[in-house]
């Protein structure tokens, strides 16, 4: 089952979906008006239950999609966690993992615009999978992470290298707004029995740039969600992104940054297809 979140007609929503139609769920289960607070109040085997009850009446490109958790507390991000992303970027595997942030308002949904900022024209492309973490709490053990995820799905850690690069501090260079792609879904962890089996791929223009499998992690998912968990809750709706493998277009000879009217796609098995166009930023008078 597939969920998503929506604008229909102005109105932020959320949904199972079959990409083709849409059940609404909003107020519809337990009350909650997002999906994350569906998340949040345990009410995902009840949204299931009305969604097979109630079959979808909306169509689905009819609705102007958004990231699949709009607005989420936080978004905890890994870097160097495939040994092919650290060898390109000359760097040795660290001994706890690389963990930055984004901000909710850096993100952009499936089919909406990836923008390239005026500031820059180094727009780079990170395939991800992304994890939907539920209310988990502190001090989670790694034996026990994975029965806190709710959900996985596709995310794009669009990257300005060049503002990455400014200071040691690389966070401006990953939360340009609009840079951030999530989607399309979430598919709910339970039609997932193995995220390790799962396989990734960063296709540009059809190009296949990125591909690996998620068992090449180098810190695995139950380690990420309970060395986070140390220093903060993980709650309802939180998204933990992964890591990128080797591939990304800074590091490839000539550099191969994103450009207005070009198409990223990041596909993940089993999960969905990430697609997104690019669009050069236009500021409005």
């Amino acid at each position: 089952m597939k969920f998503i979140s929506f604008n229909l007609k102005g109105s932020p929503r959320y949904g199972v979906t079959d990409e083709n139609t849409i059940t609404d769920l909003t107020d519809k289960v337990l009350g909650a008006r997002t999906l994350k607070d569906l998340i949040s109040k345990n009410g995902i085997p009840e949204a299931k239950k009305y969604a097979l009850e109630n079959p979808g009446k909306i169509n689905y490109n009819e609705t102007e999609l958004l990231p699949v958790i709009p607005n989420p507390g936080k978004i905890i991000c890994v870097g160097l966690n495939f040994h092919k992303h650290v060898v390109e970027t000359n760097r040795t595997i660290e001994e706890n993992p690389v963990i930055f942030h984004r901000f909710p308002d850096s993100q952009t949904a499936h089919l909406q615009y990836i923008q390239r900022p005026l500031a820059s024209t180094h727009l780079d492309f990170e395939g991800e999978l992304a994890v939907i973490m539920g209310d988990a709490g502190t001090h989670v053990k790694e034996e026990d992470a994975l029965k806190h995820i709710v959900g996985f799905s596709c995310y794009n850690d669009g990257t300005i290298r060049d503002w990455q690069q400014h200071t040691r501090q690389f966070g401006m260079g990953k939360n340009f707004q609009k840079t951030g792609g999530f989607g399309p879904h979430m598919v709910l962890a339970e039609n997932v029995p193995d995220y390790k089996a799962l396989s990734l791929q960063t296709r540009l223009n059809g190009k296949i740039m990125q591909s690996a499998n998620l068992s090449q992690l180098i810190f695995d998912i139950p380690l990420l969600i309970s060395y986070v968990s140390k220093a903060l809750p993980w709650r309802a709706g939180d998204v933990l992104v992964t890591g990128t493998p080797g591939g990304v277009g800074a590091k490839r000879n000539p550099p191969v940054f994103m450009k207005q009217g070009d198409k990223v796609e990041i596909e993940i098995s089993d999960i969905g297809i990430l697609s997104n166009e690019i669009n050069d930023e236009i500021i409005h008078d």
